[in-house]
């Protein structure tokens, strides 16, 4: 049995696996968690999934809008982020009910593009929340049950579920966010153990589920930034529904999500050839910690 080469921080809790299917057996394995915004890239997953069927494009306007679902995928079709609405923050903080979407869409202007599809880099929440309904629509089916169908059964992912009530929050672990409603993640918030987010990134990375070209649209990623004070990321770069470290090959591939009470981060690094996968979480809001133990695998 393998142990990760991880820098580890008491007040993280981990997750890893090696070589495919051989990995650290971490006491960390079972807790379940709010995957937050790693969500996201199964949703471009279950996208790409519709893409590879023939059902949706990759460069084609969206339902007659100005943007293509690439664009949406890689946070450049030019839409707002409901983060920005301060009113917003203050409804989750009062643990009030969600708005319903075409409110939240209204409260956060998203009817105004920021700028022309392509020309720029915005992250978008709001693009993730037109993904889910673009899936949903293509599917002819609830978020849920395409996401079992095209993702979770192919990369034998059993756990994982698509958290909608507050009861949904119960047995997961929200630290100071009990109480927190689901609904207000309106792209969709996904809740499963750690092992299974490391499981799911590791067997999608290796090609268990899309074909070649589209993996390399996957992770074909764009420089976003300079590197981030206080987090590891010295190129980062974002690709379709993936966060990228582009100051190397063997740069981490993943995402780190965020909300009220806790953080997740799920990376895999190639390592010349022997991959390893890492799912780090924290309770508060510290994207660097725990993305330096996703990153210090190897």
């Amino acid at each position: 049995m393998t142990t990760p080469r991880v820098r580890y921080s008491p007040r993280v809790r981990y997750s890893s696996v090696e070589r495919g299917e051989v990995g650290d057996a971490a006491a960390d394995d079972e807790l379940l968690v709010p995957w937050w915004s790693f969500t996201k890239t199964v949703l471009a997953a279950s996208a790409l999934t519709l893409v590879r069927d023939g059902a949706l494009a990759l460069d084609r306007p969206v339902d007659g809008e100005a943007y293509t679902l690439r664009q949406l995928l890689q946070h450049t079709a030019g839409l707002g982020d409901y983060g920005e609405v301060a009113d917003y923050h203050t409804a989750v903080a009062h643990r009030d009910e969600p708005w319903s979407v075409n409110e939240l869409l209204l409260r956060s202007r998203a009817a105004e593009l920021r700028y022309p599809p392509g020309m720029g880099w915005r992250y978008s929440n709001i693009g993730y929340l037109k993904v889910r309904r673009l899936i949903e629509h293509t599917a002819q089916m609830p978020l849920e049950a395409v996401l079992d169908r095209a993702v979770f059964a192919p990369l034998r992912i059993s756990g994982a579920k698509l958290a909608r009530a507050r009861a949904d929050l119960l047995p997961v672990a929200m630290g100071e966010a009990a109480g927190y409603h689901p609904g207000w993640v309106y792209h969709g918030l996904l809740v499963g153990t750690l092992g299974e987010a490391t499981r799911l990134l590791h067997r999608l990375l290796s090609g268990a589920l899309l074909p070649a070209e589209l993996m390399r649209d996957m992770r074909s990623a764009r420089p976003v930034g300079q590197a981030i004070p206080g987090r590891p990321w010295v190129a980062p770069g974002y690709g379709l529904g993936l966060m990228v470290d582009l100051a190397g090959s063997d740069g981490p591939t993943g995402h780190t999500g965020g909300g009220p009470g806790s953080t997740i981060a799920v990376f895999r690094r190639e390592r010349r050839g022997a991959p390893i996968t890492v799912a780090a979480f924290a309770y508060g809001g510290d994207q660097g910690a725990v993305e330096h133990v996703a990153f210090g695998a190897g």
